[in-house]
């Protein structure tokens, strides 16, 4: 099959593109054939750092394709099924970036009618990271959720989420055009975060303070969260910063604050089940919207690495051949 590979870890010129062996589906596996690869930042990161490489990787969590085979223990049936797929290369040789992946079947999940493989294909690591983020705590309804990026990836997923989970969703943004792509997403309030009156905006749209934070800049932002949050408050960071923060811990014990930290990769079992399957009863439903996209080619596969390093405003897909 025709894939991107890298034998070495590095900067995105490691990256080769030809042909490797196709794998096959083993027990209670899918063989997928790909048509459309996501590019998410954990893809450049594990690129770049890690233990030495025992075969070719293959990068890319996300994608969507048709079920072209399956392993023992499968259902035949599955044959011929449109399906997004997450998780692809975590801790596995073949990602998405690739002809065929091959990946456990609870990891092949079908695609409803009338939703395009580009949007199924980016919503693996996205939309379940909100998701955790979200509700790994109970439901949320009737919540005032503030969520920091809302025009990134994570952000406009998790947007779409809280929202659906009847959450009133505040977000911040640092452009116009960002903000358009929020309000897309069914943002209650959008608030310019660069603006000299940001945090008297937030406490106007928050008068009793927020109950939830979904935070991908810890470290930029706690002095901000910590002035907006209601007391018993959660603030939930998805996302490492190049500096730690310095935790006043006096402050969240006296407000009764949890600070949570999590990783898509850790989630639970029935966590990622349930994420699955509120993402998926949200596509069918029409209540999830794809982000504005860029695409590249297979070929072209370095530069959606760069893309996506570089932090475009868009959500970077790979067709593949």
């Amino acid at each position: 099959m025709r894939a991107a590979f890298y034998e070495k870890r590095g900067g995105s010129d490691v990256l080769q593109v030809g042909e490797i062996p196709t794998p096959g589906p083993g027990v209670g596996e899918v063989r997928v054939r790909l048509a459309v690869a996501a590019v998410n930042p954990t893809d450049w990161k594990m690129r770049a750092k890690g233990d030495d490489l025992a075969a070719p990787q293959v990068p890319g969590m996300d994608g969507a394709g048709v079920v072209e085979a399956v392993g023992p223990g499968v259902d035949i049936g599955r044959i011929g099924e449109r399906v997004w797929v997450y998780h692809a290369a975590y801790q596995r040789p073949w990602g998405t970036a690739a002809q065929f992946t091959v990946v456990p079947s609870r990891q092949a999940v079908a695609i409803p009618e009338g939703i395009e493989l580009d949007q199924a294909a980016a919503l693996g690591i996205p939309y379940i990271t909100a998701y955790g983020a979200l509700l790994a705590d109970g439901p949320i309804d009737g919540q005032t959720v503030l969520v920091h990026g809302g025009a990134g990836a994570v952000g406009c997923a998790a947007i779409q989420l809280a929202r659906r989970a009847g959450a009133h969703v505040i977000t911040t943004v640092s452009t116009t055009a960002k903000g358009e792509i929020a309000v897309a997403a069914g943002a209650h309030v959008v608030i310019d975060y660069t603006a000299p009156d940001a945090l008297d905006a937030l406490h106007k749209a928050a008068p009793a303070g927020a109950d939830r934070i979904v935070e991908v800049a810890l470290s930029d932002n706690l002095e901000l969260d910590l002035a907006i949050l209601a007391p018993h408050g959660v603030i939930v960071t998805y996302a490492a910063d190049n500096d730690d923060p310095v935790i006043p811990v006096r402050r969240l014990m006296s407000n009764n604050i949890i600070l949570r930290f999590i990783m898509v990769y850790g989630f639970a079992p029935a966590l990622l089940a349930d994420a699955v399957a509120e993402i998926t009863a949200g596509l069918a439903a029409g209540d999830l919207q794809p982000l504005p996209v860029v695409r590249f080619s297979l070929d072209e596969t370095a530069a959606a690495h760069d893309a996506v390093q570089s932090r475009v405003a868009a959500k970077v897909l790979i067709d593949i051949p």
